[in-house]
């Protein structure tokens, strides 16, 4: 719940910026320094006479970032597609950039329940040359430092709680409270948000940003819009022993362990003997039960992955939410006084698993637009941002999810029926049978029952599949969440807004066995023993298990929980993955 209410003699102080981004992750931080570049050419050529017109005069860009630092949040596969990262910082090598390793070898398997097998071809998806096995986390810190350098303002441990309109177009932002107590009350190290007001707002929140949420629906930018799909990802670095891992091989695996809901996994080799295992699930099954943390654990019971992973310990872990609708999820990109760019505007190629370099460009290309508007003195009203979706339009941005903007629809028919859809797509750049193919479900409206989906035994034989944890290679959910480093003050408020609790106890854990009991993965979310009602069970939030994935606001079959931000600074704290 967010509270607003300020002690007696307090007020809100008011800093004015030109350039406000709310988000510090690839998508932000591209356009914070395309735009500082773009400033810096631009008076240079204006100082030399190569260009007609007048200098820009000092701006202020801020980037407030909800994390405790940048890189915190920032969780991804990740293999990255370097054209927009070529074009932000051509010599990006020679300047440092934190590189895992060159992609070497491409590989796909898959995986019955005890046997395995290579595809004699890999798929065209899967192709992965000239392409770079990165940290989201450590690309994020490096391009922030190269923000800092050049004089660009970085806040991390602000949330952006409200956006501030005049009639609608966006003004600003206000940040949240620090220094409440669980209930709401300012503590003795109270800190009252700030109120930041700009010119031009640009939305990088990343998945299911909050704050974007609230103004997509008052602005309704998603009418006429497929309905926005995600999926789960979750992934492992298994640290292995000296000189048994060769770096730069990325394989996907299909089949075991998912047998209810479409997905697959991705394991990376790194070097110093590092392997990523990942496992990424649709978020529109039906399937009640969906863990992914619990499939990742089955999955590396696997013999091929057993040999693969023999004496290796897990180091760290995480889990996020990507979006999956793709070009016809994408809600209106631009409106009076703001844009949105990257994973807040449905940009990821689900069917490569890839979308670090489209919010790149999709940052570059707000910078771009905002570049233009003040070389011409002009106010960002949607004349000025509307130049945005054009140059989206002539992008790869535009070209890459173009080519897969019926992808999803057709997988969520299931793989038997939605094979022959993809294949006719994949002849016919896309198109398939219908275009637009429609999606008539979000990812809540899509779970069954348990009995529909598993029979009447199907809880006991799901739980009773899990490996024993040993603290090497097997982990239950809280022994992970302890690998994330998530942090959130105990006596802070609860970010997480159950509606209804009656529904959880009286409908939900009954007929569906509690799904965000399933699909969160860290704990956050535990039935106990009612005291309200004897013999039935009640939500317990354990909320600051939390590690911002925020599957709960989106998978909740009752749509009964909000995420909201916590405390700036509060959550996981990512370092490598």
């Amino acid at each position: 719940m967010v509270f607003d209410h300020l002690p007696e003699g307090v007020t809100r102080e008011t800093m004015d910026c030109d350039v406000l981004i709310v988000g510090g992750g690839s998508a932000g931080l591209s356009c914070a320094l395309r735009l500082q570049d773009q400033i810096n050419q631009h008076n240079e050529d204006v100082a030399s006479g190569k260009k007609p017109g007048q200098p820009i005069p000092d701006q202020m860009i801020v980037v407030i970032e909800k994390a405790s630092e940048i890189g915190a949040h920032s969780f991804s596969g990740a293999v990255l597609n370097p054209a927009a990262l070529r074009e932000l910082v051509p010599n990006f090598k020679e300047e440092g950039c934190p590189i895992d390793s060159e992609v070497k070898k491409d590989a796909v398997y898959y995986l019955g329940t005890d046997y395995s097998f290579k595809l004699p071809i890999t798929p065209p998806p899967f192709h992965n040359e000239g392409n770079y096995i990165i940290s989201a986390s450590k690309l994020n810190r490096w391009l922030a430092s190269r923000c800092e350098e050049k004089g660009i303002n970085i806040f991390p441990g602000f949330a952006a709680v409200e956006a501030l309109y005049e009639g609608n177009k966006i003004v600003g932002v206000r940040t949240g409270d620090k220094g409440r107590d669980k209930n709401g009350n300012p503590k003795g190290n109270f800190e009252p948000g700030l109120i930041l007001k700009s010119k031009v707002t640009v939305f990088a929140e990343g998945t299911r940003g909050s704050l974007f949420k609230k103004v997509s629906e008052k602005l309704n930018l998603r009418e006429g819009k497929n309905p926005e799909v995600f999926e789960e990802g979750v992934k492992e670095i298994v640290q292995m022993p000296k000189g048994t891992v060769e770096a730069g091989q990325v394989i996907h695996t299909m089949g075991f362990p998912l047998s209810k809901s479409i997905g697959g996994t991705f394991i990376y080799t790194l070097p110093e003997d590092k392997i990523i295992v990942g496992l990424v699930a649709y978020l529109d099954t039906n399937d009640p039960l969906l863990d992914p943390h619990r499939e990742l654990q089955k999955l590396k019971t696997h013999p091929f992955m057993q040999s693969m992973l023999k004496g290796g310990k897990v180091i760290a872990y995480g889990g996020k939410t990507l979006p999956a609708g793709g070009w016809y999820s994408m809600p209106k990109l631009y409106g009076d006084g703001w844009m949105v760019v990257g994973d807040s505007a449905s940009m990821v190629d689900v069917k490569k698993l890839k979308g670090i370099h489209l919010a790149m460009k999709a940052g570059m290309s707000a910078a771009d637009t905002i570049i233009d508007g003040l070389i011409a003195g002009a106010e960002f009203n949607e004349s000025v941002t509307k130049a945005y979706e054009a140059r989206i339009e002539n992008s790869f941005v535009k070209k890459d999810l173009w080519a897969v903007r019926n992808f999803h629809q057709a997988l969520s028919k299931g793989m038997l029926e939605g094979m022959p859809h993809i294949a006719i797509q994949e002849i016919t750049g896309g198109r398939g049978l219908q275009d637009p193919m429609p999606l008539d479900h979000t990812d809540a409206q899509t779970t069954n029952k348990v009995v529909e989906v598993w029979g009447p035994n199907g809880f006991e034989e799901q739980l009773g599949e899990l490996p024993k944890p040993d603290g090497e290679l097997f982990f239950d959910k809280l022994s992970s969440v302890y690998l994330t480093g998530t942090m959130h003050d105990e006596d802070s408020p609860n970010h997480l807004i159950l509606k209804d609790g009656d529904i959880c106890r009286s409908v939900c854990e009954p007929q569906y066995k509690s799904p965000c009991n399933h699909f969160c993965p860290a704990s956050v979310y535990e039935m106990v023993p009612s005291t309200k009602e004897a013999g039935k069970k009640e939500l317990q939030i354990n909320y600051t298990n939390c590690i911002h994935c925020k599957t709960c606001d989106i998978k909740c079959p009752f749509e009964n929980i909000e995420w909201t931000v916590p405390e700036g600074g509060g959550g996981p704290q990512y370092r490598e993955v």
